[in-house]
This record gives C-alpha cells, structure tokens and sequence, in this order.
C-alpha cells in the first residue's frame, strides 16, 4: 500500500535541524524530499562527527535523524546555471522547504514571489528564528535562544537555582513539527483549492506553543498555571504531584493533581508499606495553601520514609493501588523501554554502512500507512545525477553542468578555477 505522502515532492534547502527534521518527517510518511546542498557549504550537521561529539568511525546520530528516508544532490545556487537547475526543479515540486537567514532568499532570488512565478501551486515553508514580521525578523536565533525569550527557561529547574535549560533542541523539534504539520495543512487546502502559500514556523512560536496553557493562563489570571511564581521549591508544591528519591538513589515521580480522589488511597499505601499513619487525613488544593509550613514538613517526611526502600518497589507497591507513578528514567533506560519499543517509538534501522543502528522511531503512528525509516541520510550528493536525470536533465547536460561547477561536489580543477 502507498504510503501516505508518497508522489508528493520536496525540495529542502535547509540546514541543522529545525528544517531537516521537519523535512525527514514528511520523508518517513513516504514524500520524495530532495536535500540540496551547495558544493562549498554541506549542511553543518555533517561536521558533527568530525567534533568528537560522536565515534568517527560510526554514524553521525544527529545527520542520520534530520536526514533519514532523503536524497541527497550537491547544486550551486549561487551560479545562474545552478539557479536554473533549482528552478526547473521547482516547476514539478510541490513544496520547498528553506530556513535561510531573513532577506537571504530575495538575495538569491529565491523567495516565494519569485517561485510562485514558476509554480503558483507551490508550498513554500520557512522555518525561521523569530518569525517573518516583527522588529527582530532579521536576528539570528538558536535553540538556546528560543528557549529563553520564549519563556521556558523562565519556568524550568528549582527555585533557588539559575533560569534553566531543558533538552537541547526543544525548540527546534517543536518548531519541526509544527512546520511539517503546516506542510500537510497547506497541501490539503491546495488539494481543495488550487492554492498554494507559504507557511512559517519559528524557533520563538514553538517555545511560546509549547506552553499555551501555561502563558494564557498568566495572561488571563496572573497565575503561572495556578501557581504564585514561575519556578516553586519542590518542598512548597504537592506532595503526590512531586519528586523523590528512593533508597538505591533512583528517582520516581508522583504525578496525582486529583488531591481529594488519591491522597486517601497513598495514605492507605504508605500505612502497608511503612505503617505510619500520614497527616491530614483529608487533602485539597485549598489545604495546600492554607497549610504551606505542614506540607513542606510532610515532603520532607515523604523523603525519609522514601529511601527506606529502592524506586523500583514504591513503583510498583503504588501502581498496585492504581496510583500514578513511574521511574525517572535516563536515556539507555529509554532505550530498553519495553513499551518504547512495543509502540516502536525505539527502533533499529539496519544502516548499509554501520549496521544496526538504534533510533528514534516514527513519531506518528498510522494503523494502516505507517511511516518508517527506510533509508539512510545521504552522503553529500549522492543522488546529484539520479534525481536530475528523474527530471529530464541528459547525462551530456549533467556533465555540462559539472564542468562549469553548477552541480556537484566541487573537482580540484573547479576548485582551482
């Protein structure tokens, strides 16, 4: 069976991983994406492995994830004959994908305007910084950045502690997909309609969108989601919505926000497992705010009763009172996760170069095409002449365009010239 995005053309442009991430994952849905690099200036995720973030001698995991289910081909669109090459790709495309600098695109001719001349029908996503109006569209933005005028690092790690960051990339997964969400969107109007039009998703969007509740509701109450300030000890908040550490150093989380429906089943839990008798009998939300002194006394109480025993046990002497409760587990954890890989959210993609290769799986599941990895991210310009020939380029045009260094990897002698 076909699968879902299968006959839909992409043309990336796009570089790190904003972009590329988007990219790849209308690849794994079955899209023909078309990564283009230029002859001197591959995609800086390349350059990774050669940093010693990664073994040299094995796959680079940051390209192989952006870059998955791909072909590659090397065009200069900085030359006339390489922009031309591009623009007749662009009269059978149906998106373009670029994350260029603000301005850089009408520098190259390459906008929207320019393109829609060739194919009105086109899709032209952008996955900028800070989105395409505004004072600050020209500034350069990281993930980093993202996260801290966004607001997340605003509201992440304990109180007494520094603003602090959260995953690398956030921002930049996020922002990938809500563009390749906007993609799918777009394309299904185009299909209603005719139409075709840009779409942007930015690195500052996806940090403010991935917090939509909490933002609205200071907006609209002055409240951080219920809370006085942004960043709240853990000694100050609930007991059954908090962290603990178990004997064997492991921590769990209790994650319990029904007070009045849970907190007398833990009550009964913790009298079998330690047989105390925990105080107050009753517990709500109000209880919590009129009573801050006895409940951080009470969490410290938790602590001490808690490394009585390792994680794993208070795991699942909970989960047997239908409490909720996991591990806080870290990334080989994950990795291993039987219900990780039952759902293939973890999966070993066989690499022609590496061999198994674990990675993160698909991440939307659909029961009859489902997405996959297929393939590996590209070497640089590995399809240069495969796809131009898809495109009714002869292998004389392809060796005319070589020579003059429009396509392709540069030669020394083009180097040189």
């Amino acid at each position: 069976m076909p699968l879902p995005l299968e006959g839909i053309r992409v043309l990336d442009l796009t570089i790190w991983q904003q972009g590329p991430m988007a990219t790849a994952m209308l690849a794994d849905m079955g899209a023909d994406v078309i990564k283009i690099e230029g002859p001197d200036s591959p995609d800086p995720g390349r350059a990774l492995v050669a940093q010693a973030f990664y073994p040299r001698e094995g796959p680079n995991p940051y390209f192989e994830t952006h870059n998955r289910n791909k072909r590659g081909i090397v065009l200069d669109l900085k030359s006339q004959r390489g922009k031309e090459v591009f623009c007749r790709l662009v009269e059978r495309a149906d998106v373009v994908v670029q994350n260029f600098r603000f301005g850089v695109a009408e520098r190259l001719g390459l906008d929207y305007a320019a393109l829609a001349a060739i194919n009105p029908a086109l899709i032209y996503a952008s996955a900028s910084g800070f989105g395409l109006k505004g004072p600050d569209r020209e500034l350069p933005a990281l993930d980093i950045l993202a996260q801290a005028r966004g607001g997340i690092m605003s509201v992440t790690g304990e109180l007494e502690a520094p603003p602090g960051r959260t995953v690398n990339g956030l921002a930049d997964q996020v922002s990938a997909f809500l563009l390749a969400y906007g993609i799918v969107v777009a394309l299904f109007h185009r299909q209603r309609s005719g139409e075709g039009q840009v779409v942007d998703s930015s690195l500052l969007g996806a940090a403010i969108a991935a917090q939509a509740w909490n933002i609205t509701s200071y907006l609209a109450a002055g409240s951080y989601a219920g809370q006085p300030l942004p960043r709240i000890s853990r000694r100050l908040t609930s007991p059954l919505w908090n962290q603990y550490k178990g004997g064997d150093g492991k921590w769990f989380v209790l994650g319990m926000p029904q007070l009045g429906r849970f907190w007398p089943v833990f009550r009964r839990a913790m009298r079998e497992a330690t047989g105390e008798e925990l105080e107050p009998e009753r517990m709500s939300i109000d209880y919590l705010r009129q009573h801050a002194t006895e409940m951080m006394a009470l969490i410290a109480r938790l602590d001490e009763l808690f490394a009585q025993k390792p994680a794993a046990q208070w795991r699942d002497l909970f989960r047997s009172h239908g409490l909720l409760v996991e591990l806080v587990q870290d990334y080989p954890e994950v990795g291993q996760d039987p219900q990780a890989l039952a759902n293939e959210m973890i999966v070993t993609f066989q690499h022609p170069a590496h061999g198994p290769m674990p990675m993160v799986g698909v991440a939307v599941n659909l029961g009859k095409t489902p997405g996959s990895i297929r393939q590996p991210a590209p070497e640089f310009g590995q399809h240069t002449e495969e796809v131009l020939l898809e495109y009714g380029f002869t292998w004389e045009d392809i060796e005319g365009l070589r020579r003059e260094g429009a396509v392709g990897p540069r030669s020394v002698e083009a180097g040189e010239g």
